[in-house]
């Protein structure tokens, strides 16, 4: 008998290739299939189509494509699937699923997880006048879908009841993972007794598993910063868990995939989009990874252990779109010498003369703009070595509460071509149509407010908050105000950044004739968003580096390198587990997600920017300097 299980992830987002399922097929002792498709963007689309039609509202290319293609299969070989493709109606998306397995003459066991969708509180919570978390804002006028970040332990429940099929709505990205693991090795919340402290610590690293998972390809090769070592784009693997019952895990892919998993690939993953590495908090548990090892166990397999976990939150995260007027934006191709300056001169010309058209027809003016130049290397402001680029993109994105405003910018946009710079083109398809502004807006909920229920065969089988007494499960969670952890501050003394250091980092900035030597050499790693939060991971090429790397990576630097984006707030968390440090920028995005106007609204370039920035050299290496050449100091793979 294996004394492990083996968990696929399946799918990153909703859109992903549909080639991961037949090749995580192929792996030998496969217990489930995890499939993440869900953002707040994507709920933003679902909920418009359910608007249209009272069976719409999920991911339906899930049933279309992947189990239409694979069900029987997964079936005949017992693997069991966990999705969050439920969407905005998981009801519909279980419905389609079992009349597709009617067509295909099988039998199969299906539950949904129901309580995420609070669209029937949006009055209570308008009233109550709450406010979004982040940026304190007032409660929007009218909301598109609320959601609910539900966890694991329904899905855990689910499985425990005999569902071959567990479909949710929203839920934590990890948690389908999380559930899976709940489920095999009996780790659920007693009803007697809290859980222990080596309870929660599995969680947290069940947690993590499935946050290493939950974007797919990102943690076999994808996106990883020395993208050069990094063979087979086009068949990459996607990652498949094998956990065991003490919470330890390792991950690899299936055999004969391109791709690459290593304790640096893997550990780019664990810090994308995280915030706080010592306080991680999802519905089941808080965790702290900034401990963690990740270390080889083999070609392509890495070992994952360390993580920590505190008692669970008392309130589910609830995330709110809505639509905040209407955004439009244009791309002209300008070519030839000076292409930079005349596509700022084109966008400056074209704002005058529509704000000047608005005004005169009395309507609203643009309440945002933004120009960027793509080619000049906007996203890096002044430290652009692009400005005599002869080959450029002028995007221009402006917002007004008046689609009318947006849709005479789309008519005056195209006149540039024969009035303004030689060498102007056009691009794209015709004329930009305006879309929605559909913002983001996060608040919390007590648990003990949030009813949530297990359905399987039409009844029942598992609820919390509800008047189903029989179903009614108890968590027995402590309710604490706060999770303990360590200030930043003291998290860095800890690491070993003390006062001398940060005066040797401070000298050697201040000190024209010390080597310098870019970001790339001595680290590697990735950015992405938490709303308009850009989350930056650093990791230390070579263990010896990582404390330099903390006290040259400083605030004053990152204000420096991205003072086009004027930061509202930076903090750093370090990790000394895996060498690394996360930055979060606040207030940089332009609003972030689908609000922004920003090329970059999700913060995937940030960490590219911030690599190729110059800084001291480790204080190790200035006895053999040598000019850079080539990346002389990065290490061979």
């Amino acid at each position: 008998m294996k004394d492990y299980i083996r968990i696929g992830g399946a799918s990153g987002f909703w859109g992903d290739t549909a080639a991961a399922v037949p090749q995580l097929l192929s792996v030998d002792d496969l217990d489930f299939l995890v499939f993440d498709y869900l953002a707040e963007v994507t709920l933003s689309i679902m909920a418009s189509q359910k608007a249209k039609s009272a069976q719409a509202g999920y991911a339906s290319d899930f049933v279309s494509i992947t189990l239409k293609q694979h069900l029987q299969a997964i079936l005949e070989r017992g693997i069991r699937v966990i999705s969050n493709a439920g969407g905005l109606n998981p009801a519909a998306c279980v419905e389609a699923i079992s009349a597709l397995a009617e067509e295909q003459g099988l039998k199969v066991k299906i539950a949904w997880v129901l309580g995420d969708d609070l669209m029937q509180s949006e009055a209570s919570f308008r009233a109550s006048n709450r406010i979004e978390m982040y940026s304190g804002s007032s409660f929007p006028e009218r909301a598109l879908s609320i959601n609910a970040y539900l966890g694991a332990e329904p899905i855990a429940c689910a499985l425990d009841a005999g569902a071959q099929i567990v479909i949710t709505g929203r839920c934590v990205d990890s948690a389908v993972t999380l559930g899976a693991m709940m489920h095999a090795f009996g780790w659920h919340r007693s009803v007697q007794a809290k859980p222990t402290k080596a309870m929660l610590d599995r969680y947290a690293q069940g947690t993590l598993a499935g946050h290493l998972i939950e974007c797919g390809a990102q943690c076999t090769g994808g996106l990883f910063t020395d993208w050069q070592t990094v063979p087979d784009w086009e068949n990459i693997g996607f990652p498949v868990v094998q956990a065991y019952a003490d919470g330890r895990f390792e991950i690899f892919k299936p055999e004969g995939t391109g791709g690459l998993i290593s304790p640096a690939t893997v550990a780019e993953q664990l810090l994308y989009e995280i915030g706080n590495p010592a306080a991680y908090v999802v519905p089941d548990v808080v965790c702290d990874w900034t401990n963690v090892s990740i270390r080889a166990s083999g070609l392509d397999r890495v070992l994952v252990e360390g993580a920590v976990g505190e008692e669970a939150p008392t309130q589910y995260k609830v995330s709110l779109t809505a639509v905040d007027g209407w955004k439009n934006q244009a791309l002209l191709v300008i070519g030839g010498e000076q292409a930079q300056a005349k596509a700022q001169r084109t966008a400056e010309a074209l704002l005058a003369r529509t704000s000047k058209m608005l005004q005169q027809l009395g309507l609203p003016a643009y309440s945002e703009t933004h120009v960027e130049i793509v080619g000049s290397e906007s996203m890096y402001g002044n430290a652009s070595k692009a400005m005599q680029a002869r080959e450029v993109v002028l995007k221009m994105a402006v917002k007004s509460v008046s689609k009318a405003s947006l849709e005479l910018f789309a008519r005056e946009f195209a006149p540039a071509a024969t009035s303004m710079a030689p060498g102007t083109t056009g691009f794209g398809q015709g004329r930009p149509s305006p879309s929605p502004v559909i913002r983001l807006f996060s608040f919390l909920e007590d648990k003990s407010k949030v009813p949530v229920r297990v359905m399987l065969d039409g009844r029942c089988v598992a609820a919390w908050n509800t008047d189903d007494i029989e179903a009614n499960v108890s968590l027995q969670v402590d309710r604490r105000e706060q999770v303990r952890y360590q200030s930043p501050q003291d998290a860095m003394l800890e690491a070993g950044v003390d006062a001398r250091l940060t005066a040797t980092a401070a000298k050697a900035w201040m000190d024209p004739h010390w080597p310098k030597i870019s970001l790339i050499d001595i680290a590697h790693g990735r950015s992405g968003d938490k709303g308009n939060i850009a989350n930056i991971g650093l990791i230390a090429r070579r263990p010896e580096d990582w404390t330099w790397l903390l006290a040259v990576v400083d605030e004053s630097m990152l204000r420096r390198v991205f003072a086009h984006r004027q930061p509202l707030r930076i903090r750093r968390f370090p990790l000394q587990g895996i060498r690394a440090l996360n930055l979060m920028l606040e207030g940089v995005l332009g609003g972030g997600g689908m609000a922004s106007l920003h090329t970059d609204n999700l913060a995937k370039a940030y960490a590219q920017v911030l690599l190729g920035a110059q800084l001291p050299c480790p204080p190790r290496i200035l006895h053999d300097w040598r000019p850079r050449q080539e990346s002389n100091l990065r290490p061979s793979p």
